[in-house]
């Protein structure tokens, strides 16, 4: 909370308390059925139950990294971690993406080597199996559904469980497909299409959290948008030396320095900051730091 023309402004809003106990479910539920499903995977010999099991793994994992982020947001910062703890869901999902790529390449070859070699599965076992992973992905979007217009990982973990259920609904069809024709190439055609949806998503995962561990300007954030922003604020002459980089997976900070129209008091100086501030919260900047310059100061940057 910040002051700004004498009223008080909350732009950190609450995570809702029914957040916390969607993604206690979420893990449960999912991390249940992903033994269940790999141990079903084994028994019927399904290369694609065994991938869409790793896949749900990486659910789980996600669920694990968005729950964590909203306790480490609150995790007060200290002598030697002045942020806190924030940047650890971003190092979380860096490596989460490393091992489901490992995984992939992994189960990739087995499916690759399959398809040449089809082997009997059992076909109506797979699809109910795949049948109950529906449900537990249906059920556990559900428990995100009252919160995902509020919460952003609530609503991230909604779609990814959505999309899902679809593929399960896949692996369904295949069985279903196999047990009454014995076309047991198709499991590992299923199991391909699958790895196929984990590398589009887990790539993305990656290429984005290494991005941000780099200290990189966050993918839904336009330095040139940013930097027109704080130029549009009464006052501002001129700003150079702009940084912008994430916290966290939620948080974004920014440093930069501005030159302020010299005939401007030191308070109405001080107001001019705050309104910077509190313009740059509304786009997404969550923690901003504004040092003032004059024109007479040397600059290093062209065009000041």
């Amino acid at each position: 909370m910040h002051q700004h023309q004498g009223h008080d402004h909350h732009h950190h809003h609450a995570v809702p308390s029914t957040a916390g106990k969607a993604f206690v479910a979420g893990i449960v539920l999912n991390a249940i059925y992903v033994i269940a499903q790999l141990g079903a995977g084994l028994y019927t010999n399904s290369v694609a139950l065994i991938t869409d099991a790793v896949h749900n793994l990486g659910d789980v994992a996600m669920l694990i990294i968005s729950f964590a982020a909203l306790k480490l947001a609150k995790v007060k910062p200290s002598g030697n971690y002045t942020y806190g703890y924030k940047k650890t869901t971003i190092l979380a999902a860096f490596i989460n993406a490393v091992i489901l790529l490992i995984a992939i390449g992994t189960l990739g070859y087995e499916s690759v080597t399959r398809l040449g070699h089809p082997e009997p599965i059992k076909g109506a076992t797979v699809a109910w199996v795949a049948a109950l992973g529906i449900v537990i992905n249906a059920v556990s979007a559900f428990f995100f559904f009252k919160d995902k217009e509020r919460e952003l990982n609530a609503k991230s973990a909604y779609l990814h469980l959505l999309s899902d259920a679809l593929v399960s609904l896949g692996v369904v069809i295949a069985g279903i497909v196999v047990s009454y024709t014995g076309w047991y190439w198709l499991d590992p055609v299923v199991s391909i299409i699958i790895l196929l949806v984990i590398v589009f998503s887990t790539w993305s995962l990656l290429s984005d959290s290494l991005r941000l561990s780099l200290d990189g300007v966050p993918k839904d954030v336009n330095i040139e948008d940013i930097e027109g922003v704080i130029k549009d604020v009464t006052g501002v002459a001129h700003l150079h030396h702009t940084h912008i980089w994430a916290m966290s997976t939620t948080e974004n900070a920014l440093t930069t320095h501005v030159i302020l129209d010299e005939q401007l008091s030191f308070d109405e100086k001080m107001k001019v900051v705050h309104e910077i501030k509190h313009s740059l919260q509304h786009h997404n900047i969550q923690h901003s730091t504004i040092e003032i310059e004059s024109l007479e100061m040397p600059c290093e940057d062209e065009g000041c």
